[in-house]
């Protein structure tokens, strides 16, 4: 372990007063966890001053609180502009206490004032009905990661420092959090931060040995042994223990203030006349080794608690209902000496807040925190530059790569996002698929972004490129996030079925927008916008892994303030919704579009006008007259479950001519809800006016069929829809064959309106017949020429 010994510059009184604040905030976080009253401790501790439930995290807390108060010592002294972020998130009252400390707290929610009955309210509000959460919430200024589930917070700091270039993160790292997949992936941003335009992540490792139940994999590792992983991750790690605070501040201090200087003399190489951003040192991080539960019960009922695991969350449980444990805890809280912390009136005294810095250099004031504040609007080109031209005589006769228009669309985003006034403001984000998914357009704009060596055959690929590549849709997320939090723009693209991967990520953001909503002070922050390629339908080279629509249903039932699942079926319709996404706030956008060439249906204005309307008649492809219902609806959600429907009702009218068919086309899949349910939703008039009240509807969706049934509720008969889609069936085979194993090809759906429709007679049997011979005849093909049908490959809409 590296001996570090107390600088000058640190001097008793500053120790001293350090240690003040630390006892503040100490005493407002074990307030918060058990008092609903007497918070001031103004008289005896009684039962009924202890509140009905104990909820929140103890153990965690003190070294976070401590940490706070030493990196504001250094924004004092240094000016300097930080993030905290911790992924400890069960620390939330400790910081909590910090930014009622620095004042912040009391300027954005008035009710908590700064005095006895602000005191009073802060602890009363903890974990309470109609309170704030245990975590490091959207609540709590100052903060753009909960910390509730582990795992993100390297990866939230990353994204904040990218193209951030003054902003310096503190990032606390919990040693249970470290053990996690995220995290342990997250270990690699030197090798994509660049030093030249972004910021700097200070990572801080806090081993306190323990988990909720059992010790930590770091905790009990050597110190030897953190260095070499970390080392070989391309970070710096000083070591600080002791559980003595008049040794551990000044230790931590010394590595704090080195780390800074590293970090600068670091930034000043890179940034000097012709740096191009690289660095071939490693990174500062500091590891601190405490006590869990630090400074609260050494031993509860004879049982050993601080250091332990039974530090965790609430050291003394039976304090309303046990004398004893109401004494321990009353000697706890005097331990703090609250008689010097508050005045007679329950204020702060002066010599704790004047450790603060002022205005927006207090963390919890940051702008870099509500990214709302620093965000310039996107420069967007006109969509229609990059449109397909349709013929509307000859619709879904051209095919195209869907998504390569995205890609030219994004490459002069980049090319006018950056100016000598500003660095860049838009990313993308994408596993090791940019070019995969069609978007390879980028890279005439910029290179991947790589800090390490490159070699002559690398491809495109280069120390100040600005597409994000890592083969880890964790980090592409997680990056994205901690981008638009602090205010700047993004896409996340990636391969649908291992979207997955990260789709807990997605859900916690969503979640965080939509308590941010209510949330007036917290400014509107670029949506997060994930483009999902590579899709079920037509990964039939890579097979039944790599085929999977799941991450629909997960944003489905999310907040209807927040989620948005766009499935555009041609070029046009993704121009459209790529540009409402990319100017929207506050918003998750999910885009669901297959990168393969596909059939091409609308113009540049129709696109518009249908992306707004989000679902609409195809009346192009329609023959229905507009005196009479439609004998049946044929609807399609996607891009591959458009082109069956429209081959199926091109059947059903060559064979069939007097059966009047309705194409529906939804783009806005959150249309489908009642209007009540969601701000896209349709009213029951509109909702009527596409699908009838009581013809029957046959819906080919993109993903699986129950989540139609489930946006259907409440409407008009929803029995009379019958949706087919992805069905958990897939292998290595031909497209085609992908929609006949889950049963969504033009032959079941024409069938399926056969069995549904009251007007059929001539032919029905006929073509009946012709859809089931054309099954089999396609079963035997496929497996003998390993193509699909002819009539299939160079099928165009007539």
């Amino acid at each position: 372990m590296t001996d570090i010994q107390t600088t000058a510059s640190y001097t008793d009184t500053e120790l001293d007063a350090d240690l003040r604040w630390w006892a503040a905030a100490n005493y407002l976080t074990v307030a918060q966890i058990y008092l609903q009253d007497n918070v001031l401790l103004r008289k005896p501790l009684i039962p009924q001053n202890i509140k009905p439930r104990l909820l929140g995290h103890w153990g965690t807390s003190p070294a976070l609180s401590m940490i706070y108060l030493q990196v504001n010592r250094l924004i004092k002294e240094t000016d300097t502009d930080w993030l905290y972020i911790t992924g400890p998130g069960h620390g939330g009252p400790a910081l909590v206490a910090s930014v009622y400390l620095e004042g912040t707290y009391s300027e954005i929610y008035p009710k908590i004032s700064g005095d006895a009955e602000g005191v009073r309210r802060l602890c009363r509000q903890f974990s309470t009905p109609g309170g704030i959460p245990s975590h490091v919430s959207v609540q709590t200024p100052g903060s753009i990661h909960e910390g509730g589930e582990l795992g993100y917070a390297l990866i939230h700091a990353a994204g904040a420092a990218y193209d951030n270039p003054d902003l310096l993160v503190a990032c606390v790292v919990g040693d249970g959090e470290a053990e996690t997949g995220p995290l342990s992936g997250s270990w690699k941003i030197p090798a994509f931060l660049n030093a030249k335009r972004d910021g700097a992540v200070l990572p801080i490792l806090q081993l306190n040995g323990y988990k909720i139940s059992g010790p930590t994999v770091l905790g009990r590792s050597t110190d030897e042994e953190i260095t070499e992983y970390l080392h070989g991750q391309g970070w710096d790690p000083v070591f600080v223990e002791g559980d003595d605070p008049n040794k551990v501040f000044p230790a931590f201090r010394e590595a704090l203030v080195d780390s800074y200087d590293k970090i600068r003399e670091i930034q000043a190489a890179a940034r000097a006349d012709g740096g191009d951003g690289a660095t071939d040192q490693h990174w500062p991080a500091i590891i601190l080794r405490t006590p869990k539960g630090w400074t609260g019960p050494d031993k509860v009922d004879g049982k050993q608690i601080e250091g332990t695991h039974w530090a965790h969350q609430v050291p003394l449980s039976g304090v309303k209902t046990n004398p004893e444990h109401l004494k321990q805890l009353e000697g706890w809280l005097k331990s703090y000496k609250p008689d010097e912390i508050f005045d007679d009136d329950g204020v702060v005294v002066e010599s704790i807040t004047t450790l603060a810095p002022e205005g927006d250099k207090r963390m919890g004031s940051s702008p870099y925190a509500n990214g709302g504040r620093l965000t310039r609007p996107l420069k967007i080109p006109a969509i229609e530059q990059y449109a397909i031209d349709v013929d509307t005589d000859q619709r879904g006769h051209i095919a195209f790569e869907t998504t390569r228009v995205f890609g030219e669309l994004m490459r002069d985003i980049y090319r006018a996002d950056e100016t000598p006034d500003h660095g860049g403001t838009f990313r993308l984000f994408c596993p090791d698929e940019t070019a995969s998914n069609r978007l390879q357009a980028v890279f005439e704009a910029t290179d991947r972004c790589l800090q390490l060596p490159t070699i002559d055959l690398d491809d495109n690929l280069s120390k100040d490129g600005r597409v994000m590549e890592v083969l880890s849709e964790h980090l592409c997320e997680g990056w994205l996030e901690g981008y638009v939090l602090t205010g700047r723009h993004g896409v996340f693209a990636t391969y649908e079925a291992f979207a997955m991967v990260s789709a807990s990520m997605l859900i916690q953001h969503t979640k965080w927008l939509q308590h941010a909503l209510d949330l007036p002070w917290r400014e509107p922050v670029p949506s997060l916008n994930v483009l999902l390629t590579s899709t079920c339908w037509r990964n039939d080279h890579n097979g039944f892994s790599h085929q999977g629509p799941g991450l629909i249903d997960a944003v489905l039932p999310l907040s209807p303030g927040v989620a948005r699942v766009w499935l555009p079926p041609d070029s046009n319709t993704l121009l459209s919704i790529a540009d409402h996404c990319l100017r929207s706030r506050d918003h998750v956008n999910l885009i669901v579009v297959d990168k393969q060439p596909h059939l091409q249906y609308l113009t540049m204005e129709e696109a518009n006008e249908q992306c707004a309307a989000g679902a609409s008649i195809w009346e192009w492809a329609s023959n229905e007259t507009r005196d009479d219902e439609p004998d049946i609806v044929l609807a399609g959600a996607g891009d591959v479950p458009t082109q069956e429907i429209l081959a199926a009702a091109q059947l059903i009218q060559e064979w069939l001519p007097y059966l009047r068919v309705r194409v529906v086309n939804v783009i806005d899949l959150m249309t489908l809800l009642p209007e009540n349910d969601h701000p896209h939703g349709m009213s029951d008039e509109r909702f009527d006016s596409l699908f009838t009240t009581d013809t029957h509807v046959v819906f080919a969706f993109h993903g699986y069929p129950r989540a139609i049934h489930q946006l259907l509720h409440g409407r008009s008969n929803p029995g009379r829809f019958h949706v087919r889609g992805f069905m958990e069936q897939g292998t290595t085979t031909t497209p085609f064959d992908m929609v006949v194993l889950n049963k969504v090809s033009r032959y079941h759906l024409v069938l399926e309106a056969l069995r549904r429709s009251s007007r059929v007679a001539e032919k029905t049997g006929e073509l009946q017949d012709y859809c089931h011979e054309q099954l089999a005849r396609h079963h035997d093909y496929v497996r003998e020429h390993f193509q699909d049908l002819p009539e299939i490959r160079d099928w165009t809409y007539s």
